[in-house]
């Protein structure tokens, strides 16, 4: 019966976000595609019927912008004074955060979150505001458009040409306790602002001239409607992980990529490419790491380049570690809720010890999960590559497993003279427990055959044949092979998935450990340290921390002679790595690594090689995710 509780480090992420959320207020966010769809319409109607079903409700600041229907909803709510400040050399009006959080209201409605406020205020935008109600335990309701989320800010500037300076994080809207889209088709939108209902009569030929174009606003809902669902697909994945759900729900088409560490699976991440872009959809590049196959730095090198490749296709890259390829695979698929798998087909039929290929596997061991193959003629079976890595290998493991059934054997002849046979044949068995723990299946499948086979030669009459007089002990031959191969093979296996295990406790000890010394870090001095002292020994290279200054140039905080400035204010200027082991002016000896906050690039990590160059290892945490992870203190 199969495992049917949750994951638990993904349930103690999940009771981690929902405590943390019981301490704060519940923030509701009106999302729409653009101005005029009714977002705040619809705000305030929501806030009318609270109040009705006696909730104190409260007004924070609405803009109306003249429309007489928006205004008649704030009648009968209490709208908070503004304050008055002096923006531009004249006074203006701003929302009064003091005055707010001193009201006592349960609900407060504080329209246009991506507001920037005049200078003097407390807090440079209105989300940072509204962040500040939340975690006072006020609730929000408030308005946002798609234009002003941090992530699309490019996208949309690209769509209507024209770049928007106000956005909001996008880890605010994630966070929102609900949001609620408030749609409205083009041709309608149109025809409300045709009719001033959007904008003042002044200002609608020049808003149908630059904004308000049909294609613009098509757009636009597209993209509004994409980023709800992927914030509701969140959603899903959370309720999921609560409630040991193991099965895919295909609400959202996800494609997960299974490579192997072979140079040609390079040409299947493009066709998968091709495939994700054509359909539209997301999709994942995932390699099994089988630690039981050694350290082969080829392999390592050439699972980086695929990583490399797979990121610089728009694609998430994840390097899981695990035994049997097939079962990792489905497990991670479930984990992530992928809807269809993508597997290399080589040409012709491809057999190894009657051993079922890959997609075979995954298909009996879960019918229900789509697979796609795509006919990439140049895909090597990874079991070709290792049998000619490791036939020396393995010879050393069979030349050693033979030694220790010799050993066992004199060892046996000297206890003959006080134990009968069958008592000795424990001692084959533990022989085979040892060399299979030691030295792997393959070793112990054979110490388990030798074993038998010394015991019929040197011990069984006749001896020094193999010949067996008595029948009886065929049944003891069988039953012994039987099981001193079971035995290889439990013993192996607890082997290898004792490794895995090791690595991933040494993973989450080093990350755990950084993220508990960066949490206490407030200067960049204690930063350093930490670099120092934890993060360097465990990527083997020496660390470099720049910061910018007022003028955004990169200063560094320790040994300003071991780095290029010029490659590390490129990397700060376009937001992307460079330098060694990269696509950009990598004749440099160090990486540069960009510290990539929400908002802007926060500095840059200068990575430099010690004794030996960098080696990139996809199975190593990152370095950028270390830092950030807890806010590095960089700027």
């Amino acid at each position: 019966m199969k495992d049917q509780r949750p994951d638990p480090d993904d349930l103690l992420e999940v009771v981690k976000d929902e405590t943390h959320r019981s301490k704060r207020g519940q923030l509701k966010i009106f999302f729409g595609a653009c101005a005029g769809v009714g977002k705040t319409f619809a705000m305030l109607q929501a806030a009318r019927q609270l109040q009705r079903e006696g909730v104190p409700v409260g007004i924070g600041i609405v803009e109306t912008h003249g429309r007489k229907d928006t205004q008649e909803l704030t009648e009968g709510l209490t709208v908070l004074t503004r304050k008055t400040m002096s923006g531009n050399g004249r006074p203006t009006t701003e929302f009064d955060l003091d005055g707010a959080l001193a009201s006592g209201y349960k609900l407060l409605v504080v329209d246009e979150l991506a507001h920037t406020n005049v200078a003097g205020s407390r807090h440079a935008k209105r989300w940072q505001d509204v962040d500040e109600l939340l975690d006072a335990g006020i609730d929000v309701y408030t308005a946002l458009n798609v234009q002003h989320l941090d992530s699309l800010n490019d996208i949309v500037g690209g769509i209507i040409g024209v770049r928007v300076r106000e956005t909001v994080p996008d880890r605010i809207f994630d966070a929102a306790t609900d949001v609620v889209l408030v749609d409205l088709p083009p041709d309608d939108l149109l025809a409300r602002m045709n009719a001033g209902k959007v904008y003042l009569p002044v200002s609608i030929e020049r808003a149908r001239q630059n904004f308000f174009r049909r294609g613009n606003l098509i757009a636009l809902r597209e993209l509004a409607l994409r980023r709800v669902a992927d914030r509701v697909n969140s959603d899903v994945r959370t309720y999921r992980v609560s409630h040991a759900i193991k099965t895919v729900w295909p609400t959202q088409e996800l494609l997960m990529v299974c490579v192997s560490a072979d140079r040609s699976q390079e040409k299947l991440v493009r066709e998968s490419a091709r495939l994700a872009h054509r359909l539209l959809v997301k999709w994942i590049v995932v390699h099994v790491d089988q630690p039981y196959h050694g350290d082969d730095q080829r392999a390592r090198e050439t699972l980086l380049s695929i990583a490399s490749a797979a990121q610089a296709a728009g694609a998430e890259f994840a390097n899981v570690p695990g035994q049997d390829v097939a079962q990792t695979l489905l497990d991670y698929a479930r984990k992530r809720n992928a809807t269809k798998l993508i597997l290399g087909n080589p040409g012709g039929r491809r057999f190894v010890a009657f051993r079922p290929r890959l997609q075979e596997r995954i298909a009996r061991a879960d019918p229900e999960m789509g697979l796609i193959l795509l006919g990439v003629d140049d895909v090597q079976p990874p079991f070709k590559r290792k049998v000619t890595d490791e036939r020396q290998s393995y010879a050393w493991s069979l030349a050693v497993a033979t030694a220790a059934c010799g050993v066992t054997t004199s060892v046996a002849a000297w206890l003959l003279r006080v134990f009968d046979p069958s008592n000795v044949v424990m001692l084959f068995l533990i022989t085979v427990v040892f060399v299979s723990m030691w030295l792997g299946r393959v070793a112990g499948a054979w110490a388990a055959l030798l074993s038998v086979a010394c015991f019929d030669f040197y011990f069984i009459e006749p001896t020094m044949s193999f010949a067996v007089t008595d029948t009886q002990y065929f049944f003891t031959f069988v039953l012994m092979l039987v099981v001193a191969l079971v035995i290889s093979q439990l013993a192996a296996r607890m082997r290898s998935e004792a490794r895995v295990a090791r690595a991933g406790e040494r993973r989450a000890s080093a990350l755990a450990r950084i993220a508990r010394d960066l949490t206490s870090a407030i200067k960049i001095e204690q930063v350093m340290s930490v670099c120092r002292e934890a993060i360097t020994p465990l990527f083997g290279a020496k660390l470099i921390l720049l910061v910018p200054d007022k003028q955004d140039n990169l200063v560094a905080t320790q040994d300003a002679g071991l780095v290029d400035m010029s490659v590390a204010q490129w990397a700060f200027d376009h937001a992307q790595e460079a330098g060694a082991g990269t696509q950009t002016l990598n004749a440099a000896e160090a990486l540069y690594l960009p510290l990539n906050a929400s908002m802007a690039t926060r500095g840059i990590l200068a990575v430099l090689p010690t004794d030996s160059p960098l080696k990139r290892d996809p199975g190593r945490p990152t370095l950028t995710g270390c830092l950030l992870l807890v806010g590095c203190p960089c700027s």
